[in-house]
């Protein structure tokens, strides 16, 4: 099985990083893919650069054997469409092979907006995570969607390639990259929501208009 979990990770934080373990350990697989996007094609661009984001990725996950990073998306021009990373994993992956795609109710909800949303599930099954306060409108056609293809035993995620629903409730730890943004410009310490090499980076960067040791590099948040 290969589980893919986007996002800005503007910057990366200790909730997407508990998260990640917790879904490798429910979903037993050996690793689970961060995979960062470029452009987000329905959100406000992100306050650092791609290469900046990736570096504290990369910082981020060094000695945890378990999460591996997937820059495909760096890699394209334009904005980072998932069903277009995710033709690119099924052709590498081949037709058979279990494929996951981790999303959370906050997104989900606006997923009929999505490029070639319908096309989705016939690439890879779906895992919608629980995000505190989002609740699905019953009648959107992501709640149907989610209703009509929700599979109820999460093994049954491994005996097919796409095709489920599974929806999730884990304990996630409340943290927001806008709010860890907002703490660094402010001069406030992110220490403890971020992991300390994430935080040594920003810092030596000026990332996220930082103003404590050195001058801010230009980066808007």
């Amino acid at each position: 099985m290969h589980v893919i979990y986007g996002g800005t990770f503007d910057p990366v934080h200790n909730g997407h990083l508990r998260l990640a373990v917790e879904l490798r350990e429910r979903l037993q697989v050996p690793a689970l893919s961060l995979v960062p996007c470029h452009i987000p094609p329905h959100r406000a661009s992100p306050g650092a650069t791609s290469a900046d984001r990736l570096a504290l990725l990369q910082l981020a996950v060094d000695g945890e054997p378990g999460l591996r990073i997937d820059d495909q998306e760096l890699t394209r021009d334009g904005a980072s469409y998932t069903a277009i990373t995710l033709r690119q994993l099924r052709a590498e992956l081949g037709p058979e092979e279990p494929l996951v795609m981790v999303v959370g109710t906050d997104a989900f909800a606006g997923f009929d907006r999505w490029q070639d949303w319908q096309q989705i599930p016939q690439l890879a099954h779906l895992l919608v995570i629980a995000r505190p306060g989002v609740e699905l409108d019953p009648d959107s056609a992501p709640a149907r969607l989610l209703a009509e293809r929700h599979c109820a035993d999460l093994s049954a995620l491994h005996q097919a390639p796409a095709g489920h629903c599974h929806f999730l409730e884990l304990p996630l730890l409340e943290i927001s990259a806008t709010g860890v943004r907002e703490r660094i410009a402010d001069g406030r310490s992110p220490r403890y929501l971020i992991p300390d090499a994430v935080w040594q980076a920003i810092r030596q960067r000026g990332l996220y208009r930082y103003c404590g040791d050195r001058q801010s590099s230009g980066h808007v948040s």
